[in-house]
Formats: structure tokens, sequence, C-alpha cells
């Protein structure tokens, strides 16, 4: 038996991501150049770990939480289900959404979660939400949907990209950098489509 993969890349490019405001825009600079005689190129890079598609940790926003080198991989590796939602996500569509989803769920287009739809999905025993927006909370000085979600130990993985990708079950790496102390880490975000031959 032959397994085939195609595999998606869900991620964004950093250098040319969004920047949620407030936060520093990433910039590299080549330190050496094999053009100018060095024995080889080397880059330097500045950047909070909160741009582009990243992982936030517990530590985000509960200064007891975990820092992200502490996170379970299993909880960012493994079977996820994607689906499809926009606007604003309510609690009657998280609780159909919850009734055939795997332990870990991403949710493409254009959609934030209210309140009440974060505390459906805490209650849920998910332990990895994904979204394409920039933040899990609709802005302002309310951020329930992070507290709620990261005190239950769940994932959040921000900034997702899942234009091309069908609505279905795929395996999910979204594995952050081993940063020790740090609140969040970029990560590149992957979807494996299983095919047995």
């Amino acid at each position: 038996m032959e397994i085939k993969m195609k595999i998606y890349d869900i991620s964004q490019e950093l250098f040319g991501s969004f920047v949620f405001p407030g936060d520093i825009t990433p910039k590299w600079e080549r330190v050496l150049k094999i053009s100018e005689g060095s024995p080889c190129n080397l880059t330097n890079l500045t950047m909070c770990v909160h741009n582009g598609t990243h992982v936030d940790a517990p530590y985000h926003f509960l200064d007891d939480g975990k820092t992200i080198e502490s996170l379970d991989l299993d909880k960012c590796i493994g079977m996820a289900t994607l689906v499809t939602s926009s606007g604003i996500l309510e609690e009657e569509e998280a609780r159909k959404i919850i009734e055939t989803c795997k332990k870990r769920l991403l949710i493409k287009g254009d959609v934030l979660l209210s309140a009440a739809a974060s505390e459906v999905f805490a209650e849920a025993g998910i332990v990895l939400i994904g979204i394409e927006a920039s933040s899990i909370d609709q802005g302002g000085e309310s951020f329930h949907n992070h507290y709620t979600l990261l005190k239950k130990g769940i994932v959040i993985v921000e900034g997702l990209r899942m234009g091309d990708v069908t609505p279905g079950n795929y395996l999910l790496n979204c594995a952050p950098l081993n940063l020790a102390g740090c609140d969040g880490s970029p990560c590149r975000a992957v979807l494996i489509d299983l095919e047995e031959e």
C-alpha cells in the first residue's frame, strides 16, 4: 500500500503579512554576502512573535500560563477539521460544528467568534482552534475569547490562509518554534490530505 500526500501550505509569507496595529513590522537584514567576499550569506531577523501565521501561548494573556516552548506539541500536530463561516460565528453555529469536529478546528473565511461561541468551543474538549483573522477577538478592549480558550489550554492559531483548501478532515502541523519564555511563535502551518492506494 502506498500513501499519497497532498500538502497545503496555509501560512502567510512573513514579510508581506498583515501586521496587527501596534506590533512591529518584520524586517530582515543581510549581514554577510557571498557577492561581497563572505563565505556565506547570513541574515538577521527582527520581528514580533505574533507576526504572520502564529501560535498564541497561554502566557500571552495569562501571567501564570505556559510559555510557547512548554506547549504540548500533540495539540499542534494531528487530525483537524476545516470548516467555513463568515461574519460573527454565534453559539448555535458553534454547537453544530462541534457535532462532527475533530479535536483540532480550523475556521476558514472572514469570520470572528462571538463570546458565546468561544465558550462552546472551550467546553467541547477541542485542543486547538485556528482562524484566518489576525486576532480571535473582535477588537476593542475585550479579549474574552483569548482568556476563555487559553484558560482551558486550547492552542490558538491566528493569521492562517486556507483559501485553496476544501472543507474536510486533514492532518495538521502547526508546531511553533522552540522559543523559551515567549508568549507566542510564528509557525509554518500545513495541512496534509492523505490518500491510500
